[in-house]
């Protein structure tokens, strides 16, 4: 349930571009985004700063997308989130006495410290990835691509990673079961 609800702010700027234009897409995804950030206070009583950094930054760059009538802005984003998100990945390896990744609260996987500490640079490296991909796709393809890449490649690119821990992270799933 949780996956479609992050994803139904992609799906709404892809819809809004279909039906209209960039600009129309981009203020559907800056209202859906801060709707999501909303949601998630009132079903979970807590901030999913994520979704809000997200949110923050949609509404920086389309903000300056719809005042500007450029695209270039909104563009920017996925590279400047998943920037964001790479950074503070990494810094977690320097400040504090856990990783970034080990401080959210797990219910299914323990991992010891060296194994956080490899899964979360994994996250780092591939957020620098995709931060670097959006940049290629958004400037040496069509807007048209960079629209459904932006909306189904990247979410495809995670959902491909994620399930590549598996083999690694499998055995601690099962110690956690039992």
């Amino acid at each position: 349930m949780k996956a479609l609800l992050d994803f139904l702010p992609a799906l709404a700027f892809f819809g809004a571009y279909l039906a209209s234009d960039i600009y129309t897409a981009t203020a559907v995804l800056i209202g859906a985004l801060f709707v999501l950030v909303i949601a998630y206070r009132l079903l979970e009583n807590r901030w999913h700063k994520a979704h809000l950094i997200t949110a923050l930054v949609a509404g920086a760059l389309g903000g300056m997308t719809l005042y500007l009538r450029d695209d270039t802005f909104i563009k920017l984003k996925p590279t400047l989130v998943y920037a964001v998100f790479a950074i503070a990945l990494f810094g977690s390896h320097f400040i504090g006495s856990k990783v970034l990744l080990a401080r959210i609260p797990q219910s299914s996987v323990q991992l010891p410290d060296s194994v956080w500490r490899k899964v979360n640079m994994a996250w780092v490296l591939f957020f620098v990835f995709c931060a670097a991909l959006n940049l290629v796709v958004a400037y040496g393809y069509s807007q048209d691509f960079w629209v459904k890449f932006k909306t189904f490649g990247f979410t495809a690119l995670m959902f491909v990673f994620m399930v590549g821990h598996v083999p690694f992270l499998s055995r601690y799933l099962q110690e956690a079961e039992n």
